[in-house]
């Protein structure tokens, strides 16, 4: 099975107003993050998912697999569900469309999870924390498994906690998610029917809807995190670096 890699990407944005579509390296944002998952060789395609028509012809203009989705989503799961539905796909890859470095070996192992074990029904990844400031940052989403790879817990607090002082960073226990997922269909349908579960609500982590409802999570862990764009300086920081790993010159 080969799932197929969907990209949820809306223009609204409160801190970044047109996010999919900022172009100041040449290509799209959403681009980036296209060609980025097209470098996988255990997926069977690529799609974005939209609901707005700018974004449509963008992913056209460079050859990219696009498809509307209705407007109304709560989430950008809910998009990658009603896509999901409409490939007939087995299962799906939810990559973030503000992920231009994401590591394409990482949704590989997310479909070797899939595959290795007809058990799970839900992937995701994660990595090790090295920073107590990281650790302490509620933006940074900390996952706890157990021996079996397993998620235990969510949560932007501290966790595991320690009640000694700052854990062991060297020993990779602390873990941070990375918000990418592997569903296979029923189980992600089942999800967006499900209402939001109590601890997703104080969390604010909607990961916790698997969870409290008793659907097992399978963590894989890798060695490094992408950083995401959210913010007009992350986007500077990304055209920077781009810029100077591809040696082209800025306009």
């Amino acid at each position: 099975m080969k799932p197929v890699v969907v990209i949820p990407a809306r223009f609204a944005s409160s801190r970044l107003p047109g996010k999919p579509l900022l172009r100041h390296t040449g290509k799209f944002l959403v681009q980036h993050v296209y060609e980025r998952a097209l470098q996988a060789t255990r997926v069977s395609g690529v799609v974005v998912a939209t609901d707005d028509d700018r974004i449509v012809r963008a992913v056209e203009s460079f050859g990219g697999k696009v498809m509307m989705s209705r407007a109304d989503h709560p989430s950008g799961t809910d998009r990658v569900a009603e896509v999901a539905i409409m490939l007939g796909a087995d299962a799906v890859i939810n990559l973030q469309g503000d992920e231009p470095d994401f590591d394409p070996a990482g949704l590989d192992r997310l479909a070797d999870m899939l595959n290795g074990d007809a058990s799970v029904d839900c992937a995701t990844l994660a990595t090790p924390i090295r920073e107590a400031a990281a650790y302490r940052n509620p933006n940074v989403v900390k996952v706890v498994s157990d021996d079996r790879g397993r998620a235990l817990y969510f949560s932007r607090a501290p966790i595991p906690f320690g009640r000694d002082g700052d854990p062991d960073f060297v020993k990779d226990t602390i873990l941070q998610h990375l918000g990418v997922y592997a569903f296979r269909t029923p189980a992600l349908l089942q999800f967006t029917r499900t209402p939001p579960h109590p601890l997703e609500r104080i969390e604010k982590l909607e990961q916790l809807r698997l969870l409290g409802t008793g659907v097992p999570i399978a963590v894989g862990i890798i060695a490094h995190a992408a950083v995401g764009i959210d913010t007009p300086d992350d986007y500077a920081r990304f055209v920077r670096a781009w810029f100077a790993k591809s040696g082209a010159i800025a306009a």
